[in-house]
């Protein structure tokens, strides 16, 4: 029993150094919402035209996956562009997290043929928008909430 006792001891307090060593190992972080920011530049003279369509249905859309849980939030910046190229209104949506994308596609799709009577008249609408903006890229990012 005397010999067992030295060997439980040196055992925890190995332990307690991988333990240690462990710890400070850890990332300095974990990983918040996930945003999509897309740079949309408006046709000329239709910048209020396309903002009529987000506050109507799209706002419908996006307020109706904010009550699916499938979006946190989502907001419109508008930017003063420095070339004809660069953008002129930013639109963010922000999500829980990477998951949160899984199988959304088809989730907005069944929600946007709610609000346009289809998926049709969803995809006409989408093509009909081409017409007041012109999307010039999407950027996705990850909050990095620091300890």
């Amino acid at each position: 029993m005397t010999t067992c006792l030295p060997r439980i001891a040196a055992a925890a307090l190995l332990t307690f150094v991988v333990c240690g060593a462990v710890a400070e190992d850890t990332l300095p972080y974990t990983n918040g919402v996930v945003v999509n920011v897309t740079s949309i530049r408006t046709a000329p003279g239709q910048f209020n035209n396309y903002l009529r369509y987000l506050a109507g249905p799209y706002k419908q859309i996006m307020e109706e996956a904010k009550a699916q849980d499938l979006i946190v939030d989502y907001g419109h910046y508008a930017a003063q562009p420095k070339t004809p190229s660069d953008p002129n209104l930013y639109m963010i949506v922000t999500y829980k997290n990477f998951a949160a994308l899984d199988g959304l596609s088809e989730k907005m799709a069944v929600i946007a043929a709610r609000v346009f009577g289809s998926i049709e008249e969803a995809e006409r609408s989408q093509a009909e928008r081409e017409a007041l903006r012109k999307v010039i890229g999407s950027e996705r990012l990850q909050k990095l909430e620091l300890h």
